[in-house]
């Protein structure tokens, strides 16, 4: 209760200052304390739309919204390292990291390679299952302290499947670590193959947690005296947003964000909700996880808590599933590939895979930076990078390319 009451101390007393942070924000190389703030405080000043420069966000004191969506929507500046670990129980982890300057690489994945081989060897369709961004494999760590994010995936989804989302936080000074859920991950949930070594999802961030921090306290090893284990957040997708919250009932997670999903069920009456900040995003087009019981979890979690509701957003619209298929997510590929039959003897897959892919949902190209901005400004926020507004309040709704319905409390 401390922690909360301080944190909304900090908010009402705030002064109104523009963003700390710029494209030449570096991670402090010391452990700060957390929050100066997680939400905006009200507005006072009118917000301009005008398009700012990134010097102006820095010095001004006029808080210009869309500038600061601007920046954060952007790549940070550090180039993004990636490694792929393997966890004590054979579990993998992706772990994408801020890499030394002149790092450079693309990254790249298919889909199919995390389906079982029976299941691969029937998605013959050509058409394009690969997802790219800019990562160089095995980089050199950045120079620097940095504070770890521990990402869950979804049912039916892979430890790489929000690449988007996850490269974007590196560059932004963050380490981001993914591991494979295989109690729901791609590969058992469609082909139905027992897990070898059964494992809870929760346990699993905490397992890459331990693994990142035994990594920083080895000599020799990449992330030695890079991380700050004392600023862990988690988030998630889907039923990882309800890992993350799981995940944050324990002392080492500050604060957790929660992507289309909700508490650990419908009726979040009696949920042990974490008295830890949190931020929930929402598609007001979702089919899967509805927005309503989102908003149901929102109301439930302790101050300070924040809500984004996307307007023409659906359940994909927080993963890379509708870059891939032309568009149609995996389920485009598989039907490409004759599989048809088996995905209307299965609908619930037809549904989860590709909900927010087709319209009337916006595509993704034009909302992923929405979502980039706010997780990053929100993440940064809470590790206390940044102090002031960061375009996250309900003033700043209405100024992207699709409209944001923002609550707070």
């Amino acid at each position: 209760m401390r922690l909360r009451h301080s944190l909304l101390a900090l908010i009402a007393i705030m002064p109104f200052v523009a963003p700390a942070c710029s494209s030449d924000t570096k991670a402090p190389t010391a452990e700060v304390s957390v929050p100066v703030s997680i939400l905006a405080p009200p507005q006072t000043t009118a917000v301009s739309t005008t398009t700012s420069t990134t010097a102006a966000i820095a010095t001004t004191t006029t808080v210009d919204a869309a500038a600061v969506f601007e920046l954060y929507a952007e790549v940070g500046p550090y180039p993004v390292g990636v490694t792929t670990a393997a966890l004590a129980n054979g579990v993998n982890v992706e772990i994408w990291y801020p890499a030394t300057v002149g790092s450079i690489g693309t990254e790249t994945y298919d889909v199919r390679d995390f389906t079982s081989p029976e299941i691969k060897a029937l998605l013959t369709a050509d058409v394009p299952a690969i997802v790219s961004y800019q990562a160089a494999r095995d980089a050199a760590v950045a120079d620097g302290k940095f504070p770890l994010v521990l990402n869950s995936h979804g049912f039916s989804g892979i430890r790489v499947g929000s690449s988007f989302l996850t490269a974007h936080l590196a560059s932004w000074g963050l380490i981001v670590a993914s591991p494979d859920h295989p109690s729901r991950d791609l590969y058992h949930s469609v082909s139905a193959t027992p897990v070898a070594n059964p494992s809870d999802a929760t346990a699993e961030l905490f397992a890459s947690l331990d693994y990142v921090a035994t990594s920083a306290a080895t000599p020799g090893n990449r992330f030695e005296g890079h991380v700050s284990t004392t600023q862990v957040a988690a988030i998630g997708h889907s039923a990882g947003g309800a890992t993350a919250l799981a995940a944050a009932r324990d002392a080492r997670i500050i604060g957790y964000v929660s992507m289309a999903s909700g508490a650990l069920g419908d009726d979040v009456a009696g949920t042990e909700m974490p008295d830890k900040p949190s931020f929930f995003l929402s598609g007001a087009i979702d089919g899967v996880v509805p927005s309503a019981r989102t908003k149901a979890a929102f109301t439930a979690a302790p101050p300070p808590s924040l809500l984004w509701v996307l307007e023409d957003v659906g359940h994909n619209g927080f993963d890379d599933f509708c870059t891939i298929g032309e568009g149609t997510g995996i389920i485009g590929i598989a039907e490409a590939s004759g599989l048809g039959p088996f995905l209307d003897a299965q609908p619930s897959f037809r549904r989860l895979g590709q909900d927010g892919c087709l319209a009337p949902a916006a595509p993704v190209a034009t909302t992923f930076p929405i979502i980039n901005h706010a997780v990053t400004a929100w993440l940064l926020t809470l590790f206390g990078l940044c102090e002031g507004p960061q375009g996250l309040g309900p003033e700043v709704g209405t100024l992207y390319a699709v409209g944001v319905t923002i609550e707070q409390h």
